[in-house]
């Protein structure tokens, strides 16, 4: 029987998307992606634990760039899987074998990433976050859990920051100066 991991040193990764303008999008259309790594967090939304880690980023379009994950367009859809992906190639790249809990407001991408639902635009970026879920899934213990979109939860808002963030082109507020629900 496996032990189970104390709340405090349970790892939570939070994961969000962002676009500017989610329509008619382009392979020129800014989208960012979030990505908070908390230990010890008790998924109440109240920022339990404290952050080992912050990402963010642009989604990546083009084809030839470094970091590219397959995604054809900045869009909202892209951003949450590539947030996504980036935040099980964390778990990767950790190391670790200790059960996690992946959290987000995307339905549509944990829905894709466990194989749930077919995408129907950016399926090589699609495919990608399924091969880094099984992957993950063959070394650890994972869960998703969908959480409500700018309901106050901590992380989660964090997460959205971040996001925006990175889709404005903005750093993003050291996390002492930064309100839940500030962008």
């Amino acid at each position: 029987m496996v032990e189970p991991v104390p709340l405090s040193e349970r790892i939570t990764l939070y994961f969000d998307g962002s676009c500017k303008e989610n329509r008619n999008v382009t392979h020129e259309t800014p989208a960012g992606w979030g990505l908070v790594v908390v230990r010890g967090d008790a998924g109440l939304g109240r920022g339990d634990g404290e952050i080992i880690e912050e990402r963010s980023g642009l989604v990546i379009t083009d084809p030839a760039a470094e970091g590219w994950l397959g995604a054809e367009v900045g869009s909202n859809n892209t951003a949450e899987l590539s947030s996504l992906a980036h935040a099980l190639r964390w778990l990767l790249a950790e190391g670790g074998d200790a059960p996690v809990t992946l959290r987000g407001d995307s339905q549509y991408a944990l829905n894709i990433a466990t194989g749930d639902w077919r995408a129907k635009a950016n399926r090589e970026l699609a495919a990608r976050v399924q091969d880094l879920w099984a992957e993950v899934g063959m070394l650890r213990e994972i869960e998703g859990e969908h959480i409500r979109a700018h309901r106050g939860h901590r992380w989660n808002e964090r997460a959205d920051h971040l996001a925006w963030r990175a889709c404005i082109g903005e750093n993003p507020l050291p996390l002492q100066f930064w309100k839940p629900g500030k962008r």
